[in-house]
């Protein structure tokens, strides 16, 4: 099944990457410094994003990528449920 790109998807494309890397660090940032469950929201929301990216991406990424990208984002997941609990 092939998928056509979205606008969104042509959008984020064009951004400049060294932009998304801080901005994303930011966030992250913040979820582990915020408090208790604010932090562990910001974190959750942050993985649903890449949730959804590497839903969206997976069909042209290597295997390597892959594999990298599940196992931060298990990271990420275990540390926003931590936080949450």
């Amino acid at each position: 099944m092939e998928r056509t790109q979205t606008p969104l998807l042509a959008r984020l494309s064009r951004l400049n990457p060294t932009v998304v890397f801080l901005a994303t660090l930011v966030v992250v940032l913040v979820g582990l410094f915020a408090p208790g469950a604010f932090g562990g929201g910001v974190l959750l929301a942050l993985a649903a994003v890449l949730v959804w990216l590497m839903v969206v991406t997976w069909p042209v990424q290597a295997v390597g990528t892959r594999v990298l990208r599940l196992v931060m984002l298990t990271l990420l997941l275990a540390v926003a449920l931590a936080k949450l609990l």
